[in-house]
């Protein structure tokens, strides 16, 4: 059944015959057309042959590595959505295989529930990009001026860019079940909110964006501190707090990093040019700022009122009925209506009053 553009394709890569065979029975079980390859030179010879729309494979086979086989898959293929499965949990080697252009980075053990929705999200970003491509002119494979390399390379840094991040943070989530889903179910809420505030479509994609990354420096803090089940103290706290310097910094380094490759759209934002991640520059404020509140009590910079960009504000919303509403650690989970009760209480301190309306609205209950 597979279409033109392949799908419902996907082919397995791994050096591994029984890891092969367990992930190709489950994947024919969702309904897909799965292929599979002992080798990184098997799995570039198919896809030279037939177009497929996802590539799953190890990080570590012999001859070639998964890193160098995603290299060269995606210059065969721009569109492939190729997703890492490891047990190599380094977050150095996460950020090189996703700025690489991989679409996700996902580390044994993995149920295979968690896989099939790690593939649907794979699918549903890909499709995204082949639509927004055709709304903006066309295939690129339609160029015949000698420009189709240099598209096709500035594809895969873009798409690669914050992929990479995303691919850390889901590293970070599946090691804590409390932790898990959560910078989705941020990103999920926060879009929405953006989207009943009436912003833009460009405006409401940074927000989706942030809400992934939002909180990327916790990478930088010791796991035993964010995994504390008490209270912490001031020091530990302290510590936790610079997690939103942290992502930020690291955001900053992608900004840097896409004005090193020459792809230049002399936009300026922030009083410097980001280049073909101008949008980035609004990421990285909103992934600083979450933690500011309305009457200028939060951190770390101490910001009130609309001095805190609008995006920041959402994700801060988010964050605090997320916490309030899912199970943690330390606190009974409540449930909507409680949870946006509390949420009133804080409107007009730490919360911006028209993002709590806004959010009490999309959850269905009106403050």
């Amino acid at each position: 059944m597979a279409d033109s553009l392949g799908a419902d394709s996907i082919l397995v890569v791994d050096d591994e015959t029984q890891v092969r065979d367990v992930l190709a029975s489950f994947l024919a079980g969702q309904r897909f057309t799965v292929h599979t390859a002992a080798s990184g030179n098997e799995a570039l010879q198919y896809l030279r042959s037939a177009r497929v729309a996802v590539m799953l494979c190890d990080i570590r086979m012999p001859g070639m590595s998964g890193i160098e086989l995603l290299n060269h898959a995606l210059r065969i293929d721009p569109d492939l959505a190729v997703l890492i499965l490891t047990a190599v949990t380094d977050a150095a080697t996460a950020a090189l295989c996703v700025q690489q252009g991989a679409m996700d980075y996902l580390t044994k053990p993995l149920g295979l529930d968690d896989l099939g929705w790690a593939i649907s999200r794979a699918l549903l970003r890909r499709e995204r990009l082949l639509a927004s491509r055709l709304r903006k002119g066309g295939s690129i494979a339609a160029s015949s001026d000698g420009t189709l390399a240099v598209l096709q390379e500035r594809q895969l840094l873009e798409r690669g860019a914050l992929a990479a991040l995303e691919a850390l943070v889901n590293a970070y989530e599946t090691k804590d079940a409390y932790l898990r889903g959560h910078s989705l179910r941020i990103a999920d809420l926060a879009t929405a909110v953006a989207r009943r505030l009436g912003m833009t479509d460009d405006a409401v994609a940074q927000v989706r964006h942030a809400g992934r990354l939002h909180d990327l420096g916790k990478i930088g803090i010791r796991e035993e501190i964010i995994e504390k089940p008490g209270p912490l103290t001031p020091e530990e706290y302290d510590r936790v707090k610079q997690h939103v310097t942290i992502g930020a910094q690291i955001l900053e380094q992608l900004v840097h990093f896409g004005e090193a490759t020459g792809y230049s759209s002399n936009i300026e934002a922030g009083g410097r040019n980001l280049a073909w991640l101008a949008h980035l520059g609004q990421v990285v404020l909103c992934v600083r700022t979450h933690h500011e509140h309305w009457d200028g009590s939060g951190y770390p910079d101490g910001l009130r009122g609309e001095e805190i960009p609008l995006g920041g504000r959402i994700i801060c919303a988010a964050e605090v009925y997320d916490a309030l509403s899912t199970p943690r650690p330390y606190q009974a989970t409540l449930a909507p209506p409680q949870a946006l009760g509390r949420m009133a209480e804080m409107s007009g301190s730490v919360l911006d009053p028209t993002v709590f309306a806004a959010l009490a609205s999309v959850c269905g209950t009106t403050s």
